[in-house]
């Protein structure tokens, strides 16, 4: 049985695999994340972190596992990293490439992470080729707020026009369309140089931009990262 962390930029998710397969996820602001683990007993756990300290219920949930491995450049990794600066790299970035490695080992894919930040991450058969990191859409419309004199704070709707007839809506627009088209065009572009290629969306705002994007060839896998760690794990605990 095995417990994986992901300690994120907003938030952390853990969850519980047997044999490769995911029995349960949960976040840790889950009020009774304690009482739904104390069901398993786990023989190894690892832990993904982009934060320089480690969580005191981390810590505590970690302690009587046999075996724990926290992740970073270093692992044993199905794929070899092909990145000037590895010790960099964030974990949660390797944990999505190792997801994408998992559903398709050799191939050569692109892995579109929407979380906090949007990052992009390329894999040609065994190498990670590195990626890209632009601001993800919460950045957006609080950086739009924050650095200008009158724009407002707004939330992504459900339903918005293009051209915006309102200040709300142009924000709206503005920034939503701009993550629409700029997915769409990595996706143009990467299938370009590789036309076999596999697209992945994940990130916790895949769900909300996964219809918008309305590209068929994109393969939405939300927990691609809890996925990764797992597949990571099993190849250290060997």
């Amino acid at each position: 049985m095995n417990l994986v962390i992901d300690i994120g930029n907003s938030g952390a998710k853990l969850a519980v695999f047997n044999e490769g397969r995911k029995i349960i996820a949960i976040k840790a602001d889950d009020t009774d994340i304690e009482k739904k683990l104390s069901q398993y007993k786990f023989k190894n756990a690892i832990v993904s972190t982009v934060r320089s300290t480690l969580d005191e219920f981390v810590e505590k949930l970690t302690a009587r596992i046999p075996f724990v491995h926290f992740l970073s450049y270093k692992s044993r990794l199905p794929f070899t990293i092909e990145y000037d600066t590895p010790e960099t790299l964030g974990s949660d970035r390797i944990a999505a490439a190792a997801g994408a490695y998992l559903y398709f080992p050799g191939a050569d894919v692109l892995v579109i992470d929407a979380g906090t930040a949007i990052t992009y991450e390329f894999l040609s058969g065994k190498n990670y080729n590195g990626g890209n990191i632009s601001p993800g859409m919460t950045m957006r419309f609080k950086a739009l707020n924050k650095f200008t004199g009158r724009l407002p704070l707004v939330k992504p709707a459900d339903f918005f026009t293009s051209p915006g007839k309102n200040t709300n809506d142009a924000i709206i627009a503005g920034v939503l369309n701009g993550i629409i088209y700029e997915i769409n065009e990595y996706i143009r572009a990467f299938q370009k140089k590789y036309p076999q290629a596999k697209v992945i969306l994940t990130g916790g705002d895949g769900n909300y931009l996964k219809p918008r994007i309305g590209n068929p060839v994109v393969n939405h896998i939300p927990d691609l990262v809890l996925d990764g760690l797992n597949y990571i794990l099993e190849c250290n605990a060997k």
